[in-house]
């Protein structure tokens, strides 16, 4: 199976560099800045599971992609989505799957439209990865999984193509019947985080720690929840109460990417992942209250308000 990853950056790059230190057939889309910078020092991964380096990683740039790949693995950020689709549209014919790994939803709707539903699968992944400066991709925990399916939870023979193409590739592959709902659950779980310590600027710990703070992750918490059931997609009571502990867990140092991403001063998913949830928890309830969300996200709105004045 030809494997087109889109991105060499923290998420694509290191499952792509996984899946070829594997022997997978792996080619990374990439700009040509990163294509050069590939071509002349190659692709690394420091991680605490074994470091990997692909001396001669195969790539491609916008424009130069030769045809059809079998499997598109697509991992860009939300914000870069709509060039995505342009940059990868002549890797994906009639019979190429693609799997997406973005955060929250709304990025099905835009694959069905432009690929067709019966191309597109379910997907999601779980790592806490970096991009250096000097281009290296540094693993920051153990976890490492990627989890992907039919939407419509039938086990297909394309499915097991890919089951096949993601075994034993040095990285935790499951293939799920419930991709649909473990993506909302991991929606519900990851707007809970990314809302609470953004808003607090601080880790789950420091949260806890302070007058209310279990109180607040664990109200946003409800809220998201409240919004997967309106939308069909409940999620599990053994998904919750490991939620809650996680979201409330004393000395905690865990917080969202996208709080290391304002830190950086850099830009955020907070449509994609918070306004998205919220508008479709308003189409489903519109008289349902959501307090501790929607102060989260005029937060982070705020945020790339003052980001784009201050950039000019």
């Amino acid at each position: 199976m030809r494997v087109l990853v889109v991105g060499a950056g923290a998420t694509g790059g290191y499952f792509g560099a996984r899946l070829a230190a594997a022997g997978r057939d792996v080619t990374f889309l990439v700009r040509e800045a990163r294509a050069a910078r590939l071509a002349e020092g190659g692709l690394s991964v420091r991680s605490p599971l074994g470091d990997v380096r692909i001396a001669a990683p195969a790539t491609v740039t916008a424009g130069t992609i030769p045809g059809p790949f079998d499997l598109v693995l697509l991992s860009c950020k939300a914000y870069d989505l709509a060039g995505a689709l342009d940059d990868v549209a002549p890797a994906v014919g009639p019979d190429t799957m693609v799997l997406p790994i973005l955060n929250g939803m709304a990025h099905l709707d835009a694959l069905d439209a432009r690929f067709g539903p019966d191309r597109v699968l379910g997907g999601s992944c779980a790592i806490a990865a970096t991009l250096s400066s000097e281009g290296e991709i540094v693993q920051m925990s153990e976890l490492h999984a990627l989890t992907f399916g039919e939407r419509d939870g039938t086990r297909s023979e394309r499915i097991g193509r890919v089951a096949a193409v993601m075994e034993g590739a040095g990285f935790t592959a499951r293939l799920s019947d419930r991709i649909l709902l473990e993506m909302w659950e991991k929606w519900v779980f990851l707007a809970t985080l990314a809302c609470g310590t953004c808003l607090m600027r601080a880790p789950i710990g420091d949260i806890v720690a302070a007058p209310g703070g279990a109180e607040l992750m664990l109200g946003l918490l409800e809220e998201c929840r409240g919004i997967a059931a309106g939308a069909g997609h409940a999620p599990r009571e053994k998904f919750l109460e490991s939620s809650r502990g996680t979201l409330t867990a004393a000395g905690s140092r865990f917080t969202a990417s996208m709080l290391r991403d304002i830190e950086k001063g850099a830009r955020i998913e907070a449509d994609h992942i918070v306004g998205d949830l919220l508008a479709r928890g308003r189409s489903g309830d519109p008289d349902g209250a959501r307090p501790h969300l929607t102060t989260a996200y005029t937060h982070l709105k705020a945020y790339e308000s003052r980001r784009a004045r201050e950039q000019g």
